[in-house]
């Protein structure tokens, strides 16, 4: 499995939602887990970004495939990097 970090940026319309239903974000959650991307970490952040998410997938395809499902709904905009844990890094 690989690792990805996914920077979210929520739109009008998706500020709107989480402040009507904040456990939209646990729902969304479980929706991602159902193609494949499992999320491992999820912070609220402040700056140019509202969450960052670290997240595991079988490959490129499946998170680009999660990333347009998510992006066509219109409530949010993704930043995805593969990374690489720092330990694995090392033993390059």
């Amino acid at each position: 499995m690989a690792y990805y970090v996914i920077l979210s940026k929520l739109t009008d319309e998706g500020r709107k939602t989480i402040k009507e239903k904040p456990n939209r974000i646990f729902e969304v959650n479980k929706e991602v887990e159902a193609m494949g991307v499992k999320v491992k970490e999820q912070f609220a952040v402040l700056g140019p970004y509202d969450f960052v998410n670290i997240v595991e997938a079988p490959d490129n395809e499946t998170v680009m495939k999660m990333s347009v499902e998510l992006g066509a709904r219109g409530s949010v905009e993704l930043l995805t990097l593969p990374a690489i844990r720092a330990e694995d890094f090392a033993k390059k």
